[in-house]
């Protein structure tokens, strides 16, 4: 048994623009931005979207949307998906990188907020 639910949506931008995507989407959504020299591919729209992490994401890739799943099981998480009809493509860190039926990107990564949220909003899978 595990627990999984939906943590965030990434706007996936190409470095080149990523730059331009963060200033038009936090115009956009009317909200500060956070970033991290940890993981500078990374820039927070801080509340954009309640309940859910919103960010925009440099990538070496077209431009796209995707979401993350955070679970307590990330090896049980994937084959869930996998069971359900999606492929894994890649794995960046702990993060497995899925394709959904429909092409569609998502990523499944361990626990990312606070515990008790967690517990709170996961979803439990037998």
């Amino acid at each position: 048994m595990h627990r999984s639910r939906v943590y965030a949506l990434l706007i996936d931008a190409p470095a080149a623009e990523a730059a331009r995507s963060v200033d038009f989407w936090s115009a956009a959504f009317g909200v500060p931005t956070r970033s991290s020299t940890a993981e500078p591919e990374f820039t927070g729209l801080d509340g954009a979207l309640p309940g859910l992490v919103t960010a925009v994401q440099s990538v070496d890739d077209a431009p796209r949307y995707h979401l993350d799943i955070e679970t307590d099981d990330v090896a049980a998480e994937t084959a869930r998906l996998v069971a359900l009809g999606a492929t894994q493509v890649s794995q960046w860190r702990e993060c497995r990188v899925l394709r959904a039926p429909g092409g569609h990107l998502l990523c499944v990564l361990p626990v990312e907020s606070d515990p008790d949220h967690f517990a709170e909003h996961a979803r439990t899978w037998a």
